[in-house]
């Protein structure tokens, strides 16, 4: 079957996507309001771009055209934290996806740390083993969209902050220990399955 998305309604068309393109890793945002407020929230619409120098994006959607704080915040002060999320932590991640006043922090609604950044002001998830200090370099917002559309947010990592617990030697990474989570469509999530290698040709 074909479906042209100029003919099907957006909820089908969110579906097809988020269905087709799993596992996607989860961009766990933290970033802070001028006012100070702490904000902290899950996009599946997130990856890696480049390592030269090292880039991450993640893309946020703007229902009936309005920003979701994250946004707002990241275009404000142009710095943001990527926090990974891992078996451990992915109830407490769920819980920040809920909407809270602008004027309060998933920080404290699920019950995480916040744990001073070296480079940027937003704080990082002291319990994520993974976290990533962004700024940002670049933001483009979709065009010709029907329902607010979403913006794209492009950073540069300024600094990497890895535990222990999942680092191996020559900078590898232990996928053992590490365990992290993936997001397939609806409400459901992944871990890591079977495992297998191919070498390039």
């Amino acid at each position: 079957m074909q479906f042209d998305p100029q003919e099907i309604d957006q909820k089908s068309i969110y579906k097809l996507l988020t269905g087709a393109v799993i596992p996607r890793p989860i961009g766990w945002i933290s970033s802070i309001s001028e006012e100070g407020i702490l904000n902290l929230a899950p996009f599946s619409f997130f990856n890696a771009v480049g390592d030269d120098p090292p880039h991450v994006m993640f893309s946020t959607v703007r229902t009936n055209d309005s920003n979701k704080d994250t946004l707002n915040n990241v275009l404000a002060t142009k710095q943001f934290v990527v926090n990974m999320v891992t078996e451990e932590l992915v109830e407490k991640m769920n819980i920040t996806s809920q909407p809270i006043p602008s004027d309060e922090s998933e920080f404290d609604l699920a019950g995480l740390t916040p744990s001073a950044s070296i480079k940027v002001k937003p704080p990082r998830v002291k319990e994520s083993p993974i976290t990533m200090e962004c700024e940002l370099v670049h933001h483009y917002t979709l065009e010709n969209h029907k329902f607010g559309g979403a913006t794209i947010i492009i950073g540069k990592v300024v600094m990497f902050h890895v535990d222990e617990s999942v680092l191996l030697d020559d900078f590898k990474i232990n996928l053992e220990t590490y365990k992290p989570v993936a997001r397939l469509a609806g409400s459901n999530y992944s871990k890591l399955g079977e495992i297998f290698s191919i070498k390039r040709n």
